[in-house]
C-alpha cells in the first residue's frame, strides 16, 4: 500500500521541482502528486508565505530576487512603519549598551530615538547615522568604520570594515535586511553589506533585525543569517500571524 505523503514532505518536493523547472501549474502538480488542485493551492500558499515560491495565475514559479533602489528612494518607502520600528527599537535598547548598527533606511529612522538613550557605544558603517545621532544630541561614543566608501548609501564596506568590526565585542547587532523568510532567513541585495552584517553578528552577543512587513516573502541574493540566529525581530503591525508564529517557533522574539 502506497504511503500517503505528509504536507511538509509534498511541499518540499514541490519547492525542489519549481526550482528545477522554473514554473509549474496547479494542474500539473496535482497530477504529479495525485492530489486535488485545492490541496496544491494550499501548498503553494504556504510556500509563497515562506518566500520559497512566487504565485502566478494558475501556478507558481521560482521567486525573483529583489534589487534595492537608491537610498533616497528607500527612505520614502514605508516611512511611517520605519519610524514606528525605530521607536520600538529604542524600547529594547538599554543605557550603556554597545551596539553594532549597519547602514539602512530603517536604522537611520531609529537614530533620533537611540540618541535619547544615555551612555551608548555605537560602532557603525553609516556616516548618516553617526551624523544624525550627533545632531540629535546623543552622548554616545560613536566609532565610524573605515573601508571603501559608497556615496549613495554614505557607508563603508570591504576588508577594512570587516577587520575593524573584529576589534569590538557588542551587546547587540542591529541590522536591516532587504528580504526575510522563516525558511531561508535574512537576506541582503548587496554582497558587501551582507558581509558587514555577518561580521557584526559574529562579534555581538545578541542580534536584532529591523524589517517592515514588506520585506517578508521576498528573496535577495546574499544570505545574512538564519532566522534562528535572530534574538529579536521588530516589524510593523501589518506582519501577518503566519510569519509571527513561524518566527516564534524558531525562538525569535517578535515585536511590532
Amino acid at each position: 500500500m502506497k504511503r500517503s505523503m505528509k504536507p511538509h514532505e509534498r511541499q518540499l518536493q514541490i519547492d525542489e521541482m519549481i526550482r528545477r523547472e522554473g514554473e509549474l501549474s496547479v494542474e500539473t502538480l496535482a497530477h504529479r502528486f495525485d492530489v486535488s488542485m485545492e490541496t496544491i493551492r494550499r501548498d503553494l500558499t504556504q510556500l509563497a508565505d515562506g518566500g520559497r515560491v512566487e504565485k502566478v495565475h494558475g501556478g507558481a514559479r521560482r521567486p525573483r530576487l529583489i534589487a534595492e533602489g537608491s537610498f533616497s528612494e528607500r527612505l520614502g518607502t514605508e516611512a511611517a512603519a520605519k519610524t514606528r520600528i525605530g521607536r520600538r527599537l529604542a524600547d529594547a535598547v538599554e543605557m550603556n549598551e554597545t551596539l553594532f548598527i549597519d547602514t539602512g533606511s530603517t536604522t537611520l529612522a531609529a537614530a533620533e530615538f537611540l540618541a535619547s538613550i544615555p551612555g551608548l557605544t555605537v560602532i557603525t558603517n553609516s556616516w548618516r547615522l553617526a551624523e544624525r545621532m550627533d545632531k540629535a544630541g546623543s552622548d554616545a561614543a560613536i566609532y565610524l568604520l573605515g573601508g571603501r566608501y559608497h556615496g549613495d548609501n554614505a557607508e563603508t564596506t570591504g576588508p577594512t570594515a570587516i577587520e575593524q568590526i573584529a576589534a569590538f565585542q557588542a551587546d547587540r547587532a542591529i541590522l536591516t535586511v532587504a528580504a526575510i523568510s522563516p525558511e531561508v532567513g535574512a537576506m541582503d541585495a548587496s554582497f558587501e553589506e551582507a558581509q558587514v552584517a555577518r561580521a557584526m553578528i559574529a562579534h555581538a552577543r545578541t542580534v536584532t533585525v529591523l524589517a517592515d512587513s514588506s520585506k517578508f516573502g521576498r528573496r535577495a541574493a546574499f544570505s545574512v543569517c538564519l532566522c534562528n540566529e535572530i534574538d529579536l525581530l521588530i516589524s510593523d503591525t501589518q506582519l501577518d500571524e503566519a510569519h509571527r508564529t513561524a518566527l516564534a517557533d524558531m525562538g525569535v522574539e517578535v515585536w511590532h
